[in-house]
């Protein structure tokens, strides 16, 4: 059940993507609104599955594409709809990119995805709560803005001659923050990593990812690995706007 809720936030975000590149204005009232309905399933999938004890490997690596799924296609919506610029779904994209693969890296040598982080600072940056919670917040609102404003044009065309400069300053302070904070977030992971890598090569040990074995191929875990994460455990990044 617990992937099927994770599926059911996939189809509604498809349906909020078509709703808001063709669908007419009044229809577009709704985008809002389910766009809450789809960050509150975020929550619901893994709830559902602690409580129904339904924690799988898959569910964990699905809930968390389906975070960087929503969070991509909104951002490449909105830069469809002449909201943001191109470079700002380019910067979160690569940024997701970059810190989901060296998590992946050090996760194979027993690292946890907060764990590897060495200073204060990136550990209050990336680990914090107020950090993770805040990071997810302003994107939902950045997103939320935009779906609001979408249908205003064509409906109230003299409101929004009115205060549309107002709305889009609001819009672009929030996408602004959501930049900061995504490369103020991300930096620590990648310079963390480069320092870790170095100081591997400096004593010896091995920082390359070693082949699997076979008894690993074929699905059995050996001895020593690193804990499963569970759906609706900590995810790698944290608290996401659909992230």
């Amino acid at each position: 059940m617990a992937n099927g809720f994770t599926t059911l936030r996939l189809g509604l975000l498809f349906v909020l993507v078509v709703l808001a590149s063709a669908g007419p204005p009044a229809l577009q009232l709704a985008g809002a609104p389910l766009l809450a309905v789809l960050f509150i399933l975020d929550g619901v999938d893994g709830y559902v599955a602690r409580r129904r004890n339904e924690a799988t490997e898959f569910g964990a690596l699905y809930d968390i594409a389906a975070d960087r799924l929503v969070e991509y296609v909104l951002w490449i919506v909105a830069c469809d709809l002449g909201f943001v610029a191109v470079w700002v779904p380019i910067l979160f994209c690569t940024r997701g990119v970059l810190v989901d693969l060296i998590r992946t890296h050090f996760a194979r040598h027993g690292q946890t995805p907060f764990g590897m982080m060495h200073t204060r600072l990136g550990r209050w940056l990336v680990a914090g709560r107020f950090m993770r919670i805040g990071y997810a917040a302003v994107k939902m609102l950045a997103f939320g803005w935009i779906f609001l404003l979408l249908p205003i044009p064509e409906l109230y065309p003299s409101a929004w001659r009115q205060w549309a400069s107002p709305a889009l300053a609001v819009l672009n302070a929030l996408v602004g923050l959501a930049a900061v904070l995504c490369v103020a977030r991300g930096v620590p992971v990648i310079v963390d990593a480069v320092l870790a890598l170095r100081a591997s090569r400096g004593s010896g040990a091995p920082s390359e990812v070693r082949p699997a074995s076979e008894a690993h191929r074929r699905g059995a875990r050996p001895a020593g690995a690193p804990p499963i994460v569970r759906h609706g455990a900590a995810r790698p990044d944290g608290v996401t706007a659909g992230e």
